[in-house]
């Protein structure tokens, strides 16, 4: 590599007022923690019911569909390593503010919805097991303390990230033991991991299971928000993408297999804790609190890795003009959005006020698909626009195999998830042009770089 070259590549690492901390292996457990959260314990139960006992099958083809997506955030994270993500990248490649404002836009509800859902979670049943308190104010001190850790400073925050992924990934881990240890007794039933529903078309029930376990990768976008805090992002990012989603995968296909051999599908598809009941099912003697405590930790970990997201994506996006410039202050010392941080607490304890999120969840599902389609049409877009530093580059079939994946998953939406989405992107655009004419700024054409 010339001299040139590095001073070109050191120059792109160090413009940024964020401070680098991130590592490979902190960014590793940062994806991991994100793609494993809570979700995965209520996950197969509803899978049950779409392929049977064939649980593996769809969370295979899920990864896969997740893998094509991920190859686009590689190459245009390492390509333009700045905070904002999925905005940033729309805002270069189609040059009208507005479709990048509501790209990040998108992803900001998604973010603080996921957040107030997760509070809401935590705050709920799984509190309860050890402490009886209301809900709603339970969730409001849980975002506060969220907050005080984002803004402490991002190497505290992942490395609680660390111990907290490693916590939910034992519980995982211990699904998948107690049931090899069942099989080793002669209990389950192997022969259910190949069964499908009576009267099903396996390829179909396949494709029906694989849309409902696509959500359960999506997670991995977070960490295009904090590239600026990554010490090395054109080594660190595709290796640490790629194998924390592929680790995921693998883990939820053991999980699934266990489920499948341990219980039937009936049993799981009506179950509300489908892992609790698995473990319980292998006569281990796994002590239900134990499960609970492990669960709490899956919600908490999922809610400060959201929130880590969101506060540096409203930061971003301020960078780049698209939000007030006030969200893009950073504390002196710690050098984290202080602004950013409040903003998106805020509104998320806003939304914990609601109560029932179940349709804005699913609304948020479809403009995150909006939000992956804009990111692989983006790095299609860019190719003719070329950097002087070395970056990841995807083959071209990846990100077309990702749009079409994207219009799949979006055809299956159902209308009143696509009236609060349209509602919801209406409200952005609103936004947006408030802004941009206190600001001064034009619609419709991109500031000068």
């Amino acid at each position: 590599m010339s001299s040139d070259t590095e001073t070109q590549q050191g120059a792109e690492r160090d413009r940024t007022k964020l401070a680098r901390k991130i590592t490979g292996p902190l960014l590793f457990l940062f994806i991991l923690g994100d793609v494993l959260g809570a979700g995965v314990y209520a996950l197969m139960g509803v899978l049950s019911e779409e392929v049977g006992g064939a649980l593996w099958a769809p969370l295979v083809v899920a990864l896969l569909l997740a893998l094509l997506t991920a190859g686009s955030y590689a190459e245009l994270v390492t390509k333009y390593p700045r905070a904002g993500g999925a905005a940033v990248f729309a805002e270069r490649a189609f040059k009208t503010p507005l479709v990048s404002f509501l790209v990040g836009f998108s992803m900001l509800a998604a973010g603080v919805t996921s957040a107030a859902g997760l509070a809401l979670a935590f705050s709920g049943d799984y509190l309860a097991t050890f402490l009886d308190v209301p809900v709603i104010p339970a969730a409001l001190v849980f975002l506060v303390l969220v907050a005080c850790l984002n803004a402490r400073g991002i190497s505290e925050s992942l490395k609680s990230n660390v111990v907290m992924t490693m916590i939910e990934l034992t519980g995982l881990l211990m699904v998948i033991a107690v049931v090899g240890v069942m099989v080793g007794r002669g209990g389950g039933d192997i022969a259910r991991v190949g069964e499908f529903p009576e009267g099903s078309t396996p390829a179909l029930a396949i494709l029906g299971g694989a849309i409902i376990a696509y959500y359960s990768f999506v997670g991995f976008e977070t960490s295009a928000n904090v590239v600026e805090e990554i010490t090395d992002p054109s080594r660190i990012y595709p290796r640490a993408l790629f194998g924390s989603l592929i680790a995921a995968g693998v883990v939820y296909a053991l999980v699934g297999l266990a489920c499948s051999i341990a219980l039937p599908p009936g049993e799981l598809s009506q179950s509300s804790g489908p892992l609790l009941d698995v473990v319980g099912a292998s006569g281990v003697g796994v002590p239900d609190w134990l499960f609970s405590f492990i669960a709490l930790i899956a919600v908490a970990n999922g809610a400060l890795l959201t929130m880590i997201m969101a506060s540096r994506l409203a930061y971003g996006m301020a960078e780049q003009g698209l939000l007030p410039g006030a969200l893009a202050k950073v504390l002196p010392n710690r050098r984290t959005p202080w602004v950013a941080i409040v903003a998106t607490t805020a509104v998320a304890m806003a939304l914990t006020l609601t109560g029932d999120l179940s349709t804005l969840a699913e609304t948020v599902v479809l403009l995150l698909l909006f939000v992956f389609a804009s990111t692989n049409v983006a790095v299609l877009v860019l190719r003719r626009d070329h950097v002087e530093h070395d970056h990841f580059r995807v083959w071209t079939a990846v990100p077309v195999l990702a749009v079409a994946s994207c219009v799949l998953l979006l055809t299956q939406q159902s209308a009143k998830v696509w009236m609060f989405g349209g509602v919801m992107l209406a409200v952005g655009a609103v936004l947006y042009i408030i802004a941009r004419r206190v600001s001064g700024r034009p619609l419709l054409n991109s500031r000068a770089e």
